[in-house]
């Protein structure tokens, strides 16, 4: 049975920083990417930052330069580290994992952390 933990988050002031880690637990065929995606009550789960083979990193236009997404896909862990944080950063942060299989993916979801920035 596969889990993805979620740790980090809590409440951070306009500027500040936080770090969020997720893991991967269990036994995988191989991980196709893993990444942190976030939700607001207004708005659909949206892509923040994710690595692929550990190789390329993808982020969002809103946090390039200020969030930092590194780890190591091969062993299920990435971190996000969250620089200059802004109000608009508030939302339920939640890991993903996707694991590859023989010609189909399978999505993993962690159970979603609160970030809140807030002066």
């Amino acid at each position: 049975q596969v889990q993805v933990v979620e740790t980090g988050g809590g409440l951070a002031q306009p500027g500040g920083s936080l770090r969020l880690s997720c893991a991967g637990n269990g036994s995988f065929f191989y991980i196709y990417s893993m990444g942190w995606y976030r939700q607001t009550p207004k708005n659909s789960r949206e892509l923040v930052a994710e690595m692929i083979f550990g190789t390329t990193t993808n982020y969002a236009d809103y946090v390039k330069g200020r969030f930092i997404l590194s780890g190591d896909t091969a062993n299920a862990m990435v971190t996000l580290q969250m620089n200059n944080l802004e109000p608009e950063d508030t939302a339920v942060y939640y890991c993903k994992l996707v694991e590859g299989g023989l010609n189909r993916y399978y999505d993993y979801w962690g159970q979603g952390t609160q970030v809140t920035v807030s002066a």
